[in-house]
């Protein structure tokens, strides 16, 4: 078993939160979907070049941004994978859970409501809210929207920590002035439009054309450098095969962890689902 250690000088997940880069968040979140998958397959170990691999990284990299948290594994053993994971749900502000309440219930709203991994990473959507006559009262997975007027009631009732807005383009903003008056202070959008907030107010915007857009950018990227590479390429007989091939039989242990990653990276390339935009007809959003 490795030898664990805490933070330095007992330093909580809060007090590192302040020191760690952006972009380092977002690949700890990556660590921590992979550290889930590990933890599910029984793997209690694993090494800095396992879990980088798994998240798309670098081994050094990995150390970087876990040398946020303090020391955490043992140099030739490994992490432990259980305590990890704690200490990046900790530093991630995940110990205890985030409730999320949706405005917006057209196709898109409909289809994160009804993602089941979201409640497996700590986030409980616990309302959803929208305008249109025809979409008030109807059932979405467990939940019943309800009429975004009664949002401020329904946000001291319900009690959530972050908001996500999935409504079209020219309600995005009263929408967003909604859940800022009923007092939440953490707001993911899905509107392309840009949005005004208090500065007190984390406002975060995902853009889906926007990623699609940078996706055909390293498309045409990758392939003009594929063609480079071909045509600077020496032309010349194929090198014979080695006939040589050298096998290592796996420990119980490695198998085991490559098991988890396998089906670690199985799942992130299968985790992409399809949900259409919402309409603009007059709502908030329709169905």
């Amino acid at each position: 078993m490795t030898e664990q250690h805490e933070a330095p000088g007992g330093v909580s997940g809060r007090a590192l939160q302040k020191d760690i880069p952006q972009a380092t968040v977002a690949r700890l979140a990556t660590y921590l979907r992979v550290l889930a998958t590990l933890a599910d397959e029984s793997v209690a170990i694993v090494s800095s070049e396992e879990l980088a691999v798994a998240a798309g990284v670098n081994s050094a990299k990995l150390r970087k941004d876990l040398s946020f948290l303090g020391p955490n594994g043992v140099r030739g053993v490994g992490y432990d994978v259980a305590r990890l994971r704690t200490r990046i749900e900790d530093v991630l502000g995940l110990s205890q859970g985030h409730r999320v309440v949706l405005v917006g219930a057209g196709n898109l709203g409909r289809a994160l409501v009804g993602y089941g991994g979201f409640q497996r990473r700590g986030f409980t959507v616990v309302g959803i809210f929208d305008n249109h006559p025809e979409v008030i009262g109807l059932p979405v997975a467990g939940l019943v929207v309800c009429d975004v007027a009664g949002l401020a009631e329904a946000v001291a009732t319900l009690e959530p920590t972050i908001a996500v807005i999935t409504v079209p383009d020219d309600a995005a903003q009263d929408a967003c002035d909604r859940l800022v008056a009923a007092g939440l202070q953490s707001i993911l959008s899905f509107a392309p439009c840009e949005l005004i907030a208090p500065a007190t107010v984390e406002l975060r915007r995902v853009d889906l054309a926007v990623e699609l857009q940078m996706l055909s950018f390293e498309r045409v990227r990758n392939a003009d450098n594929a063609s480079a590479a071909a045509m600077a390429a020496p032309m010349g007989p194929p090198r014979p095969a080695s006939s040589r091939i050298s096998h290592r039989a796996p420990t119980a242990h490695t198998s085991a962890v490559h098991q988890a990653l396998k089906h670690s990276a199985a799942a992130h390339t299968a985790s992409s689902h399809t949900a259409t935009e919402p309409s603009s007809k007059g709502s908030v959003v329709s169905p």
